[in-house]
């Protein structure tokens, strides 16, 4: 078994077992069909996104079905898309299909904002996707999303500019604290990357590369531990790197942050599949200068998943199984890939979590931002080197505000601590039980 079925695997028994005691996990059933159009005219579908290149897969939809028509809205990422999302299923006018990132399906299952959708999608997922993906989407013997995509961490680099400092791509995080240092002794106004305190969603992948365990369960009981041994280290580590000045803070993907990279003040990223599409969209004039290698590690090649999303159908939607046809299209049929791929407003590098769709990817990613690599292939491999034992918990954007809140005024340290007591506190407020 790889690796990662082996990851996902422990983590979805662990969740399945926890959202068994939550009284509204199956609170949004399984809808109401109204899928069928007497009038002869075509089921109208909402879907409401922030992704990349999902105008271009509307229309490429529109185009070639005529039963199904598509309206698409875009939306922010983020907590600001959630509370939208969640606003618009309690005021009854959610979209029929939505985005869902892998950390918050246990979440909107829970609250039951998620029609459950074993009957229309289950069948889907069980064929075209790994168990390791499927496990991040099924809970309590229900398929709650279908999965869009993987996202293992990369790490981005300015060729040209390593070179020039003479810095060897780090392997592991003392390289790359090493690398930071002579970076800074070259130049005072250069760093080697930007850690800022306003993602916490980094700092979940970077715990989880390292061996953390932000949730996991005991028998029927969440046991929370954002501040685990593994999380207070990379904590540590990175407030160590600040103190010192070795890396800048910048907002991620402020203009700041993008400024320093256009000038050459920041020669790499801590990302993840999907960020070279931002880079191709904000950092255009460097177009050959950046490389893609693993991640820094602790002392094993390791990675943590760095976001990943789903399509899931909310609760209310009157067109359950038309949108499951179409999240089945999105998710399984290559035109739709390559309608992605084609967006030039908004592109997309997401690693599809289906298999067979990552060869029609690679085949239509333009590889001549990174110099002609197989970015696919890179990504592809890390995915094996997802450590296991990681599961999502019931609170999750409540627990990522108090860390990106605490973080800003006391580190990221203090960001781990708070995440604690807000997962601690959150877990009691809704009524599940906490482990002792």
């Amino acid at each position: 078994m790889p690796r990662t079925s082996r990851s996902f695997r422990t983590a979805a028994v662990a969740t399945l077992a926890a959202l068994g005691l939550l009284a509204t996990a199956c609170g949004g059933g399984e809808g109401d069909s109204a899928d069928s159009a007497s009038d002869g005219k075509p089921v109208t579908l909402t879907y409401w996104t922030w992704t990349g290149g999902a105008k271009a897969t509307v229309d490429e939809f529109n185009r070639t079905h005529k039963d199904i028509q598509v309206k698409f809205t875009e939306i922010p990422g983020g907590a600001e898309g959630y509370g939208k999302l969640a606003n618009g299923v309690k005021a009854g006018n959610a979209p029929d299909v939505a985005t869902i990132e892998y950390q918050m399906v246990p979440e909107f299952a829970s609250q039951g904002y998620l029609v459950d959708l074993t009957k229309p999608a289950g069948g889907t997922v069980k064929e075209k996707f790994p168990k390791a993906i499927q496990d991040l989407v099924t809970f309590g013997g229900k398929t709650w999303t279908v999965p869009f995509d993987a996202a293992p961490q990369v790490y981005y680099y300015r060729t040209d500019l390593f070179k020039k400092y003479g810095i060897e791509v780090p392997k592991t995080w003392d390289e790359f604290r090493a690398a930071a240092e002579k970076v800074k002794k070259a130049d005072k106004n250069v760093r080697l990357a930007n850690m800022t305190k306003a993602d916490p969603a980094l700092l979940a992948a970077l715990s989880w590369q390292a061996g953390g365990k932000w949730f996991s369960t005991q028998g029927d009981a969440w046991k929370p531990g954002v501040d685990d041994a593994a999380s207070k280290k990379v904590a540590a580590y990175w407030d160590d790197m600040v103190k010192n000045d070795l890396v800048q803070t910048y907002t991620g993907w402020s203009p700041e942050e993008t400024k320093a990279r256009v000038e050459g003040k920041t020669l790499s990223i801590l990302g993840a599949s999907w960020s070279a599409a931002g880079m191709k969209t904000n950092l255009l004039d460097l177009k050959g200068k950046w490389a893609a290698a693993p991640m820094p590690h602790w002392g094993t090649p390791a990675s943590g998943n760095y976001g990943g999303s789903s399509y899931g159908v909310l609760k209310g939607s009157k067109n359950v199984e038309a949108a499951a046809e179409f999240i089945k299209w999105i998710t399984t049929n290559g035109d739709a890939v390559e309608a992605r791929l084609s967006d030039p407003t908004k592109p997309s590098s997401a690693l599809p979590a289906n298999p067979e769709m990552r060869a029609v990817a690679a085949a239509k990613f333009d590889t001549a931002y990174f110099n002609g690599q197989d970015l696919y292939k890179l990504a592809s491999e890390q995915v094996d080197t997802i450590v296991p034992g990681w599961t999502w918990g019931p609170n999750q954007m409540d627990v990522y505000t108090a860390i990106q809140d605490a973080s800003a005024k006391s580190g990221f340290t203090g960001g781990v601590a708070a995440g604690q007591a807000k997962a601690t506190s959150g877990i009691q407020e809704r009524g599940l039980k906490l482990a002792e």
